[in-house]
């Protein structure tokens, strides 16, 4: 019975493939068959590769893009111009070449409604388009970033354009010196992206929603961001720093320099983890760089720093007394979770320093202060009472010993009267 209803799905399958072949009008593809034969690998690897392409699973074939015939048996009428060949595009022609489907949207809607139709219009705004339009025929088109008779679902993991795949793809060219010399385009930024905290996040972690090269300069409208704008860039995931920076006096003098918000201090593709060494006046900090001893933002920042220092002792002398407490076994899960606050606070100071303000950050750093002392007490509490407890069985045990005696001397006495009566 089974192996029936197994001949009869399989049988099933067959008429509907069949019927779709007929109802396309396809009777074969002679492009596959006949180029998947070559011996060149150049036109042997299309036939190929098109087995694995997000077109051919959505029922395209080879002459969706190039015209032709594929039910012809010769390679002549194959590639027939009056049956609308059109082989190899040229790179000038290629955003057309694909946007005659894409940026169609009663086309798109047999296949996908939710794909955007407007990738065409805004290649031809990004920096990549405008010099395409010039005729540079260096710059990225639409299968420079997403192959040509490979190309996967952005959402597949070995697609070019996979979250973790973006970088290489977009160094393919950004990080060739001889490629883009002429460009005017420094070819580093893909080393020093991967120094970065963003990349060690996608790479490392795993976390696909950490930015690469299309989060910050978008991708079919590439473009870097200029002054006026990188903040915004940073601040689609750093929104409440870029708040903070907005009304702080910073903003601006920046303006009036010319400085990027972000940029200036945090740099932009190695861009390293944020540490508390960045904040003060000390050697090596950020602030020095553009104040001078004695002025506003010097102070602010000396005071600040002192703040954010003090807090993390005081947090830090909490922790090591609960830790001990908890070592020599006494209950202090409760004040261990209440120092959260304390650490709370710290996290949000650190933000705060964006604002420029000490009072801005003192109201957060001194309830955190408060918090992380009321933990410390309690270890010392707890510590208090492990030194009572001991002393107390102390006393008990020489109290217990003591009877003890008493009763073993009674016993003896009793003993030694027995012997005397008898």
């Amino acid at each position: 019975m089974i192996a029936r209803r197994s001949a009869c799905a399989v049988l099933l399958m067959a008429l509907v493939l069949l019927f779709f072949t007929l109802a396309s009008g396809q009777k074969k593809s002679s492009c596959i068959e006949c180029h998947a034969k070559l011996e060149d690998p150049r036109l042997s690897a299309p036939a190929k590769l098109f087995d694995n392409d997000i077109h051919h699973a959505r029922g395209l074939s080879c002459n969706d893009c190039h015209g032709g015939d594929p039910n012809a048996d010769t390679k002549e009428a194959a590639k027939d111009p009056r049956k609308g060949y059109l082989g190899k595009p040229k790179t000038l022609d290629i955003p057309a070449y694909c946007g005659k489907c894409h940026s169609d949207a009663n086309l798109m809607k047999k296949f996908n409604p939710s794909l955007r139709v407007d990738q065409e219009r805004e290649y031809y705004t990004s920096v990549h388009g405008k010099l395409l339009k010039t005729g540079e025929t260096r710059v990225a088109t639409c299968i420079s970033c997403h192959s040509v008779h490979g190309i996967r679902a952005i959402t597949d993991p070995l697609s070019s354009v996979y979250p973790s795949n973006v970088a290489e793809t977009c160094s393919k060219c950004h990080a060739s010196a001889d490629y883009m010399r002429g460009l005017n385009i420094p070819s580093d930024q893909y080393d020093k992206y991967k120094q970065s905290v963003h990349a060690k996040a996608l790479y490392d972690k795993q976390d696909l929603s950490a930015p690469t090269c299309n989060d910050c300069h978008g991708n079919h409208g590439a473009t870097p961001p200029g002054i006026a704008s990188v903040a915004n860039v940073c601040g689609q995931c750093h929104g409440r720093q870029a708040e903070l920076f907005q009304t702080s006096p910073h903003k601006a003098a920046f303006d009036q320099k010319g400085l990027g918000e972000c940029i200036t201090c945090h740099s932009n593709h190695a861009i390293a983890k944020p540490s508390d060494q960045l904040l003060g006046t000390s050697q090596g900090t950020l602030c020095i760089n553009c104040h001078n001893s004695g002025d506003q933002g010097f102070i602010a920042a000396t005071q600040m720093r002192s703040q954010i220092d003090e807090l993390i002792a005081s947090i830090g002398k909490s922790t090591d007394i609960l830790d001990k407490a908890e070592r020599a076994g006494m209950e202090v899960s409760r004040p261990k979770f209440e120092m959260k606050e304390a650490t709370d606070a710290l996290t949000h100071a650190r933000v705060l320093i964006h604002s420029s303000s000490t009072a801005e950050v003192d109201k957060i750093v001194a309830p955190g202060l408060a918090a992380s002392v009321k933990g410390y007490q309690a270890g010392v509490g707890a510590l208090a009472e492990r030194t009572f407890r001991r002393r107390g069985l102390a006393v008990s045990l020489v109290f217990i010993l003591f009877l003890a005696s008493l009763v073993y001397l009674k016993v003896r006495q009793i003993e030694s009267r027995q012997k005397e009566d008898a």
